[in-house]
């Protein structure tokens, strides 16, 4: 298969599904620790590969222009891509039984792990603060990380039938015909 070429169509799509992030995001603060975003990030990654980076960007940039640039929004440059990548590196064939207990099992271990990879930055280690206080963070943390693994684990059972969906919806776009694969 030849290169893709990224057309209008498709980075005014990629703008809309980080939209669809962050209003996603929005929509659940409410809920604490429960969220689509791990959801969106392995569906849109699932369906557009390297190309989901676009949308999860939108949503990065998103978070920071209506919540402040503060030093809590640095994290998300490498959180979000962390499962972005994870996701990658799944095998593109997978038995259709296999996908949905992995997809969610994968979104719901990132949700465990969420407060572990941020704990270093909100300790503010790689800005010169103290490292020792990192572990203290991470295990007063596990409460809230245990509801995050269990929303994104719920949530993430929804990665493939949206995955099928947004394929259908791509119709026969050089990122649709993917669909053939599965």
């Amino acid at each position: 298969m030849g290169r893709k070429r990224l057309d209008l169509r498709h980075i005014l799509i990629f703008a809309l599904l980080g939209t669809m992030q962050f209003c996603s995001k929005q929509a659940l603060e409410f809920a604490p620790n429960v969220e689509l975003v791990s959801t969106l990030t392995m569906v849109y990654t699932l369906v557009y590969r390297k190309y989901a980076l676009i949308p999860i960007f939108v949503f990065i940039f998103l978070e920071g222009l209506i919540a402040g640039f503060g030093l809590w929004w640095f994290p998300y440059f490498y959180l979000w891509p962390v499962l972005w990548g994870v996701t990658m590196l799944l095998p593109k064939k997978m038995p259709g039984w296999l996908r949905i207990p992995v997809y969610a099992g994968i979104c719901g271990l990132f949700g465990l792990c969420y407060g572990s990879l941020y704990a270093p930055f909100q300790c503010y280690a790689f800005l010169g603060g103290d490292w020792s206080r990192i572990p203290a963070w991470i295990a007063a943390g596990v409460p809230y990380d245990v509801v995050h693994a269990i929303g994104n684990l719920s949530l993430g059972t929804l990665i493939w039938p949206l995955c099928v969906l947004l394929r259908r919806l791509e119709g026969s776009s050089p990122f649709g015909n993917r669909a053939a694969e599965q």
